[in-house]
């Protein structure tokens, strides 16, 4: 991987730094082992030839723009996210707010009605979801390939579909001899995703950073052609840590719009969050408590969006067990 130099910018550190591509049409052994090695390094990374066709994306992309380019009076006509459905500005119920517009959805088809356009692109992601847990489970040498992806297959997996829209933000300049113009606005902040896995998509625009252990942000390069993979906090919990839940934030840029596309892959509520045996080890004890989805989510919704959820499940040094 290269990296640059980093730079400082309004107080904050950016690296440029080349992130993990992984080439799913490559051997199975080698695939599954970068993948692995992604997620405990960055907690994130981009595939290609991932399978899921480009007329499927193209439909879902296309009736995502098409709904944001309403006018704001009839995108309000729809449910308010509570927590499903269209919101601006509002993220959660907590007081965070962004330069963002978007519209939430519970993928159980018993709770929304779809157009096929999102059926399909629902059906294709989900697949590819499954298929990269599998991998990840064979590269961590536990037997049972589907101990994760069974948790998204099952009928009643909570998962998620979030279109965000980021508006252009133009930048506010002051006067020539003053301060340079500000930086781009925030239009979704610095957070972990709570699910299992997110499978993410954008257009051509940037915004989209992370955020690496020592705290410095590396902004990434829009590649619409292929999809980011985010490890959510349940895989963090699920792998006794050693795979990272990546922080990230989204910035808004001066003069497009940028839209992304999140699948969240979740498991049923009632179902319990727990480690495979064989990761557990007498040098690597239980990190987390065992719970389940629904007691996660219930604590993560009266949190604030940046709040480090999984502390709350963390063993005390004395209940760590082999």
């Amino acid at each position: 991987m290269v990296v640059a130099s980093p730079t400082k910018l309004h107080s904050e550190e950016h690296l440029a730094i080349e992130l993990p591509t992984v080439d799913l049409s490559g051997d199975r052994s080698m695939v599954s082992n970068l993948i692995v090695k992604a997620c405990e390094e960055y907690g994130f990374f981009k595939v290609k030839n991932h399978g899921v066709p480009h007329d499927i994306i193209a439909k879902m992309e296309k009736e995502s723009f098409n709904f944001f380019a309403k006018p704001f009076d009839e995108k309000q006509k729809v449910e308010p996210a509570k927590p499903f459905g269209y919101g601006c500005k509002n993220i959660g119920f907590n007081g965070d707010i962004g330069e963002v517009e978007y519209l939430l959805l519970n993928i159980n088809p018993l709770s929304i009605a779809e157009s096929s356009a999102v059926s399909a692109y629902i059906e294709a992601v989900r697949e590819l979801a499954c298929e990269l847990l599998d991998l990840m489970a064979e590269g961590l040498r536990v037997p049972d390939r589907s101990v994760f992806s069974r948790l998204i297959r099952d009928v009643d997996s909570d998962s998620l579909i979030r279109l965000n829209h980021y508006p252009p933000m133009p930048l506010l300049c002051q006067d020539e001899d003053s301060s340079p113009c500000n930086q781009n606005k925030v239009g979704f902040g610095e957070h972990s995703d709570p699910q299992i896995l997110t499978i993410l998509r954008s257009n051509d625009v940037g915004g989209l950073q992370i955020s690496l252990n020592d705290g410095a942000w590396v902004p990434v390069t829009p590649d619409p052609a292929t999809f980011w993979v985010n490890v959510g906090d349940l895989l963090q919990a699920m792998t006794n840590g050693r795979f990272v839940s990546v922080r990230h934030k989204a910035l808004t840029n001066s003069s497009k719009s940028r839209m992304s596309m999140a699948y969240f892959a979740g498991p049923p509520p009632n179902a319990r969050i727990t480690v495979p045996p064989e990761i557990i080890t007498p040098t690597k004890p239980a990190l987390y408590k065992p719970f389940t989805w629904a007691e996660f989510k219930k604590a993560a919704y009266a949190m604030r969006l940046g709040d480090r959820r999984l502390a709350l499940f963390r063993m005390e040094g004395d209940e760590q067990v082999a």
